[in-house]
């Protein structure tokens, strides 16, 4: 599903038909009757009132972006969870007042959306030292069977040139099409932006960052995350916290930053 689109849910109500050419079945059918009568009233009461929910209800999905999605809701996080650790991958100034933390699916392609999105907040925001972005591995095995493996490479990229390399891998990881980002792939990706393909294929093979993609997961799990992007902006100083759940374009990120940003430079507005 593109981002806009919506899937219509329709409620009909079939015409039921009763009846007692039987004799030896009159007993039965005197229950059914009513009983088929009731049933058709809830049905068309319930298409009623469908009907007059339908305009709000296809508002509101039609202006929800799409994302991967597995299970339950999430919860707000604790500012343990969301602090800058010193292995993070942060863009931009990590001593920035806001921290735009993503949980994010190597192989899914509501993020490579949302990644765009966030280029373009970090030319705008990001050089200026306003806020950094961090990212937080969240593969969906379930749908997604190269999404771990890409994390472990872009660990393994961190491994050997830093955040740097890790960035530069990442970048090209989310412009590629799902098949190039395949296990068997991902040196030729390694080679692009210029790592050691040896090195690089030595610790994947290895697994050796299997376990560092695998806390990022788990801490997504313990904060209530079960789609990709999920993204929650956190003003610092405030402790104020917006959760962006999906591949939302610029306009509406820039909003919720508006509003962070403001909270930053102003917390006593913040908590009025």
């Amino acid at each position: 599903m593109k981002h806009g689109e919506h899937n219509e849910e329709v409620i009909s109500t079939d015409k039921v038909e009763v009846t007692a050419t039987q004799p030896m079945r009159a007993k039965k059918d005197n229950l059914s009757i009513p009983l088929a009568i009731v049933f058709s009233g809830i049905l068309i009461a319930g298409a009623i009132l469908f009907t007059n929910n339908t305009p709000a209800k296809v508002a509101a999905i039609a202006q929800a972006p799409v994302r991967n999605q597995v299970g339950a809701d999430t919860q707000e996080a604790t500012p343990d969870q969301l602090a800058v650790k010193p292995d993070d991958h942060v863009l931009g100034n990590p001593d920035a007042d806001v921290l735009i933390v993503e949980y994010t699916d190597a192989q899914c392609p509501f993020c490579q959306r949302f990644h765009m999105t966030m280029q373009q907040v970090m030319n705008n925001y990001g050089k200026t030292g306003q806020v950094a972005w961090v990212y937080r591995h969240f593969p969906l095995d379930s749908i997604h069977p190269y999404a771990r493996k890409g994390g472990e490479a872009l660990e393994c990229a961190y491994e050997q040139g830093g955040n740097a390399a890790f960035w530069k891998l990442e970048d090209k990881m989310f412009a590629a099409d799902t098949a190039s980002i395949a296990p068997d792939q991902l040196p030729k990706l390694a080679a692009q932006v210029g790592l050691d393909v040896t090195a690089f294929s030595s610790c994947l093979t290895s697994g050796k960052t299997a376990a560092r993609v695998e806390r990022d997961y788990q801490q997504g799990v313990d904060i209530g995350v079960r789609g990709t992007p999920y993204t929650i902006v956190w003003n610092k100083k405030t402790n104020k916290q917006t959760a962006i759940n999906g591949a939302y374009p610029y306009d509406n990120v820039k909003g919720v930053l508006g509003q962070i940003t403001a909270s930053a430079q102003n917390p006593k507005a913040a908590n009025q």
